[in-house]
């Protein structure tokens, strides 16, 4: 496959055609300067070391040498290396709550944003792992594959918002099969884990079958639970009120520290409260290094071959030449008349 990286650069190319019409102007105008001074015949037997077509080869010889150079700078690629490498790391799937109780302050600036920020850290301290994420309310989506493209999972992390799910709820039992989903085939020697970050509000599924489901799989579950059990009222964005029950009563989100605690032991891993402090990511993370980290094989796409040395190395070799070929004829050259017979 051919390409230019930088293909905008070839608009450059419209200086060509420029220059030759200003070329083409310029050779016209000495010519009628010429005819004023007297019969140009007259004059070219007077001046006979002038050449009319070396100065025409030689703007060419730049024009072409140009031309050559923009395509270079545009950064001509062909065909595509790809190769297998060999990583020592783990398989991380994260869960995120992002139903509408996410948006509590209870934590700063809010449950979901400290969320966030606690998962970026995590991502920051991978190397060699491969990490998905999933997002849930009363639903659970993929919102990106697991993949050893870090940039790629915090882009996606820092565009959630609630309004992704319209279902409101916490599937938590669905989140955690759709993330085992996720994994894919089961490699042998692979330490997986899911990282589930919730408040545990109004909690709708078996959460517990799941995380044990998830464990007859060899995945360990982590809860992170966000949030304060006193609770806090949840903001409707763009406004100063706060959400309100069919009663018209303010709702008061609760952290469900139970439930967490119970999703961590059936999943075999540990539960933590996320607080404004970094506790709960140096707890997972520990849980995390702890982990063995087995050969994953992951195919990595190299960057395109680049072809643009061929076209500065011909470009070079025309100026070159270009240097060597004068615009008036060569007197020593000119003498030499070897077609004709003695």
């Amino acid at each position: 496959m051919f390409r230019f990286a930088h293909i905008e650069y070839l608009w450059l190319l419209l200086l060509i055609p420029a220059f030759v019409a200003g070329y083409i102007a310029i050779m016209q105008r000495k010519k009628r300067q010429l005819k004023e001074f007297g019969d140009p015949e007259l004059l070219e037997e007077l001046m006979p070391n002038v050449s009319r077509v070396r100065p025409a080869v030689k703007f060419g010889l730049v024009m072409l040498a140009l031309t050559l150079l923009i395509l270079a700078v545009a950064r001509p690629q062909y065909g595509q290396k790809e190769k297998t490498v060999k990583r020592q790391g783990i398989e991380v799937m994260i869960a995120l709550d992002i139903s509408n109780s996410m948006l509590a302050e209870d934590v700063a600036p809010n449950r979901l944003d400290r969320a966030k920020q606690m998962l970026s850290k995590l991502i920051d301290n991978m190397v060699d792992d491969k990490v998905g994420l999933i997002v849930f309310a009363g639903e659970a989506y993929v919102q990106l594959p697991i993949t050893c493209d870090y940039v790629s999972a915090k882009m996606f992390l820092n565009t959630i918002t609630p309004d992704l799910i319209k279902t409101q709820g916490t599937a938590i039992g669905d989140a955690i099969m759709t993330c085992v989903r996720s994994f894919g085939e089961e490699e042998k020697g692979v330490s997986r884990a899911i990282v589930l970050i919730t408040d545990g509000e109004n909690h709708e599924d078996d959460a517990l079958a799941a995380a044990k489901a998830a464990t007859e799989k060899g995945i360990k579950v982590f809860v992170a639970g966000i949030g304060k059990p006193d609770g806090s009222p949840i903001p409707i964005p763009g406004t100063n009120n706060f959400r309100k029950d069919r009663a018209g009563n303010v709702v008061v989100s609760k952290l469900n520290e139970e439930m967490c605690r119970e999703i961590a032991q059936a999943g075999q891993g540990i539960y933590v409260r996320c607080d404004n402090t970094n506790t709960a990511t140096r707890a997972i993370q520990k849980e995390l290094d702890e982990l063995a980290k087995s050969e994953i094989d992951t195919k990595v796409y190299a960057d395109y071959n680049e072809q643009y040395q061929g076209f500065v190395l011909l470009a070079l070799l025309i100026l070159i030449a270009d240097f060597f070929i004068f615009n008036r004829k060569n007197k020593a050259l000119s003498r030499l008349d070897i077609f004709n017979e003695k």
